[in-house]
């Protein structure tokens, strides 16, 4: 989602960035900028095709005169300090989990932090899941309305492209999702060089048309515009906060993606990448003020493609598709990571993860969570129609996810970072007025398409939280029944036929004796020489160093209780892990072991838990649910599986 801390020593080697825990982000600098501004920065990058354009002829119109012009650029501006500069890069990005970044990697580690010591923290668990939640709504909209913007630029060249638009649009967005299997480590390589030559061409056109208007950037820099905008025409000024949010979409990245390229780099990309997207905003702004009040009003319709020579119109349609094909690929494997962490926390049922580079364990591919994107993807561009439509839709899940940091930063100014109240609160007053204002001017788009993004966190929070409480709840029935290890080991070890070979028994309780145990003793009536019983516990940090990784207790007489560790962004392979064992007698080879899964079948009661509706819904997605056998990368011919029957 390592990070470097300013002021930290450098590292001899050059090409290993040092964060501020001793992790390490390998790469020069200089690399790093260049992947972050490929990689991170795609989705804000992409933002000028339509934020400009969707504030004056969105479905809010505002007339492109001065007034509007001069208010909405310095709403731009401040947005891009407040939110992007201030509260993402130079506060946020502190707030990292050993090095990861992201709403999840944040919730771990205030979970971690003050689950012992504060009873709210179930309702800070469940904010962070629903800005989980909410990201998914937003990863789906990103890909639509970037790709669907761009290639509307085609018009400006051509108006006979029209009927073309979706066609060529469904037809790259299916061409992407379709090589996600393939894995992205190839194609990444170009993502920074070509996003460079994007940014750098946003900075030129945008410089093009303020030479003849330098003024107008003292006009963007003075907050008393928007100010101004605000009380000449209050409501709309704060409608038109709903489409100016446009231009700060994916500032969640700087944070998520913080553990891929580290905390500088990523600062100083910023630097280039704010100078850039300014220049290109006030390039449209000056282009508008020089024309007559009926050309402003043409030339609003697509403003971006407008500010190159007709000439070079294709040519930065062309770039701009590029970019805008980058901006999603980036945002489609921000879905893969975010859902791999959600997996290892125990918010999602076990999926196929599928790694697709031998070198970067970054570099996975979730089958189910693709093609579920791609074809609500597809449907939002078939149903919404233009870019315009669809950003309507976009901007609630974004607003929505920004107000849930500023909660989460609320909790770690006082109770992680123990900041006196005379420094914390009046960032935090900043923070929630901003966040409130775009919040607020965001719901207004609900009728118009601003429900999508709310139905799918809905949605998403429903499936998440079911899954966590069910699994909590099944884990609770299954540890009521269990018998204690001490005692089945006195009883079962001198009357059982012991036979020869290594048993693993994979539990999720690190206490008791497994079902699949007392099933395969009660069935087979024997016992392997050397019984072990295997717990993969998922930690509230990223990484678990190897040093931490195994824990094992002798229970004697061949039996072993083994606790294996991961991170929640660590890959899992647990015959390897095992392969490493050295107290617990020989070493563990695979063709000498099998393996005892438990398989449940729910059965629903009337027991205080969940209600009906959600206990039939919890089942369906165990039933689901990829094979632990598939998910640890258990040999399949060293695997048994047992049913049992759980109550909830």
């Amino acid at each position: 989602m390592n990070v470097t801390a300013e002021g930290a020593a450098q590292p001899a080697d050059p090409a290993v960035t040092e964060d501020s825990h001793g992790h390490h982000v390998q790469g020069s600098l200089a690399k790093l900028m260049l992947g972050a501004a490929g990689v991170v920065f795609g989705d804000i990058g992409t933002s000028p095709i339509y934020a400009f354009r969707e504030t004056f002829a969105g479905h809010h119109t505002l007339e492109p005169d001065q007034l509007h012009i001069f208010g909405v650029l310095s709403l731009i501006f401040w947005s891009m300090m407040i939110i992007v500069t201030l509260k993402y890069v130079t506060i946020i990005m502190r707030a990292d989990n050993k090095g990861e970044g992201g709403s999840l990697a944040l919730l771990a580690l205030i979970n971690r932090s003050t689950s012992t010591t504060r009873r709210w923290t179930g309702g800070i668990v469940m904010l962070g899941v629903f800005a989980t939640a909410l990201f998914y709504g937003d990863s789906m909209i990103t890909p639509a309305i970037s790709v669907l913007s761009a290639v509307e630029g085609l018009t400006t060249v051509n108006s006979a492209f029209e009927p073309y638009v979706i066609p060529i649009c469904i037809g790259i967005l299916v061409g992407l999702f379709m090589i996600q299997s393939r894995g992205t480590a190839k194609v990444g390589n170009l993502f920074g060089p070509v996003m460079i030559v994007y940014f750098v061409t946003l900075a030129v056109l945008g410089s093009i048309h303020l030479v003849s208007a330098p003024g107008l950037l003292l006009q963007m820099l003075n907050p008393l515009n928007a100010l101004y905008f605000y009380y000449q025409e209050p409501l709309p000024a704060f409608i038109a906060m709903g489409s100016v949010v446009l231009a700060v979409t994916g500032a969640e990245a700087l944070y998520a993606d913080m553990g891929h390229f580290g905390r500088r780099p990523i600062r100083y990309a910023w630097i280039f990448v704010i100078v850039a997207l300014l220049l290109n905003y006030l390039g449209q702004g000056a282009m508008l003020l020089q024309q007559t009040p009926e050309q402003a009003r043409e030339l609003v319709k697509n403003p971006f493609f407008f500010l190159a020579p007709e000439s070079l119109r294709l040519p930065l349609v062309l770039l701009a598709t590029c970019a805008t094909v980058i901006a999603s690929q980036a945002v489609i494997t921000g879905a893969f990571s975010v859902t791999q962490q959600a997996i290892q926390l125990g918010f999602i049922p076990r999926l196929r993860i599928l790694q697709t580079s031998e070198t970067a364990k970054g570099q996975i591919y979730i089958p189910v969570v693709n093609w579920a994107l791609m074809v609500a993807v597809v449907l939002l561009v078939v149903s919404f129609g233009s870019s315009s439509n669809l950003a309507a839709a976009y901007g609630i899940a974004v607003t929505g996810a920004m107000f849930i940091d500023t909660v989460l930063l609320a909790v770690v100014f006082f109770y992680l970072w123990k900041w006196p109240a005379w420094k914390a609160v009046p960032l935090l007053a900043i923070f929630f007025l901003v966040d409130v204002l775009y919040f607020g001017a965001n719901l207004l788009k609900v009728p118009d398409g601003g429900w999508v993004p709310l139905v799918v966190g809905v949605i998403g929070f429903t499936l998440l939280t079911t899954w966590a409480k069910g699994r909590k709840l099944m884990m609770d029935r299954m540890a009521e029944a269990s018998l204690p290890m001490e005692v089945f080991v006195k009883s079962a070890a001198g009357s059982a036929t012991r036979v020869p070979g290594t048993a693993v028994f994979m539990t999720s309780s690190a206490k008791g004796v497994p079902h699949a145990l007392l099933h395969n003793l009660k069935h087979n009536k024997v016992l392997h020489e050397r019984v072990m019983l295997l717990t993969v516990r998922i930690e509230d940090v990223p990484n678990v160093p190897e040093e931490r990784r195994l824990e094992t207790q002798d229970y004697s007489e061949g039996f072993f209780r083994v606790i294996l560790r991961y991170g929640f962004m660590d890959e899992m392979n647990v015959p390897d892990d095992l392969g490493k064992l050295r107290d617990c007698g020989p070493i563990c080879r695979m063709m000498d072991t099998s393996f005892f899964l438990a398989r449940q079948t729910l059965i629903s009661t009337a027991r205080p838990g969940m209600a009906g509706w959600r206990e039939r819904l919890f089942a369906w997605m165990l039933r689901n649910s990829e094979s632990a056998m598939e998910f640890f990368k258990l040999p399949p011919n060293r695997v048994v599986e047992l049913g049992s029957q759980v109550e909830i």
